[in-house]
């Protein structure tokens, strides 16, 4: 949109918003002054300035009889409200914490309103004066469409929420690309681009609503990912080759604060110090982190391995096994021939069996032979169907014509080096 078309759009705006909001006596006179008249009706039914507000929270314990005979309601007229809420209020919902607004008459100090805040978007009014009634408002809400354009710096949670992504919007993107990129292992420069679109009410993000579009960039190479329902339940995400972005393998079974000890064949062990393979991959975590299998698959094994600690063994296919050990203990239901879903909670961060300390041991078998975790690629689940193609290829053109546009329009957000601040 160029800038003269949005500028003739707020004039617009604006101008409809004053002739709703206001009409005017029409001057019998050229010399007689036109004054506003408010004649429209506000959002709670009432002029808020006509009277004196005080702002509170619901206490812990409060009743909803309780708050208005503190507000200065007698119990009689707070039973009696109390009892015509119906479906508008339920009056056993108070939420301690959750605010709401008092309308005190100016001279007579006698409580005229109560505005409770349900959420972000929905108030209830009571009228506790004269004729009480209780009814509701609803903030109208915006679905709207945005674009992100983020470099790293230091990290994805970091750097996105310094450039005013919403916490939703950092999982949702981690999430979809779960299967191919290694958020642990960002580098400096990578940088994501994103068109989404999120649900606003009063200028706050009330949801995020859904990601169309995004490209992931190191160096040179782009990984796409874009939205495209073959309309028969299955998966929404592919990548610019028509491949599932949902893979047979998750990145990591957990969230870790960093690799202890990678995949080696020389490895001097921390406790015997002898000189040995470590066809694993360690990863330090918190004692009691969630351990959550790689992907779909049958519990071949969940029990005690000697040196290995509390241990489980989940074969994937006729070609893939993971191993997970030292663990602390075992979730609900995990044992032998019992059938796991990827990224379903298995086990927790222990220091079981020969252990310096809390992490996981992780290991992966392909036909039988360790492999390195961290190098491993992981299969593809079903592409997208041949004669949707095509129409995938469409859509992705248009949505990378789109961000070009977006790019353009929009100031690259620089996120600060931390480590160069003076």
């Amino acid at each position: 949109m160029s800038k003269v078309n949005g500028r003739i759009l707020m004039i617009l705006a604006v101008a409809a918003m004053f002739m709703g909001t206001f009409s005017c006596r029409r001057a019998s006179n050229a010399n007689e002054t036109i004054e506003p008249v408010n004649d429209s009706i506000p959002p709670f039914g009432f002029w808020e300035e006509d009277f004196r507000r005080v702002d509170d929270k619901v206490r812990s314990g409060d009743t909803f009889s309780g708050l208005m005979n503190r507000l200065g309601m007698s119990s009689e007229d707070a039973y009696k409200l109390s009892q015509i809420c119906d479906s508008t209020f339920d009056v056993r919902k108070l939420r301690a914490g959750n605010l709401y607004k008092a309308y005190y008459d100016s001279l007579s100090n006698d409580l005229k309103y109560v505005v409770y805040e349900n959420n972000r978007i929905r108030r209830t009014i009571f009228h506790c004066a004269d004729s009480l009634a209780v009814y509701t408002y609803d903030f109208p809400v915006q679905h709207v469409t945005k674009f992100a354009d983020v470099s790293i710096s230091s990290s994805l949670w970091n750097d996105m929420s310094k450039a005013g992504s919403s916490p939703a919007l950092i999982m949702k993107l981690s999430d979809l690309y779960a299967w191919t990129v290694d958020f642990f292992g960002l580098q400096k420069g990578d940088r994501f681009r994103l068109i989404y679109s999120q649900t606003e009410c009063l200028g706050d993000i009330i949801s995020l609503d859904t990601i169309y579009f995004a490209r992931f960039t190191r160096d040179s190479t782009d990984l796409y990912s874009v939205m495209f329902d073959q309309g028969d339940n299955g998966n929404l995400y592919w990548n610019e080759k028509g491949e599932s972005m949902r893979r047979a393998f998750l990145k990591a079974p957990l969230e870790f604060k960093r690799i202890s000890s990678g995949f080696s064949y020389a490895r001097k062990h921390p406790v015997t110090g002898q000189i040995r393979a470590h066809t694993a991959v360690d990863y330090a975590a918190p004692m009691g982190t969630p351990v959550v299998a790689l992907g779909d698959g049958t519990v071949i094994s969940a029990g005690w391995a000697g040196g290995g600690g509390n241990t489980i063994k989940i074969r994937h296919n006729s070609v893939y096994t993971t191993s997970y050990m030292h663990l602390r203990n075992f979730a609900t239901g995990i044992k032998a021939g019992t059938h796991v879903r990827q990224g379903e909670v298995i086990g927790y961060v222990g220091s079981t069996g020969t252990s310096t300390g809390p992490h996981l041991d992780f290991r992966v078998y392909q036909n039988g032979k360790a492999i390195n975790p961290l190098t491993m690629e992981s299969p593809s689940s079903e592409p997208i169907k041949e004669e949707n193609k095509a129409a995938l290829d469409s859509v992705l053109r248009s949505y990378q014509i789109m961000a070009e546009e977006f790019e353009a329009a929009t100031p690259k957000i620089e996120v600060p080096d931390e480590e160069s601040e003076d």
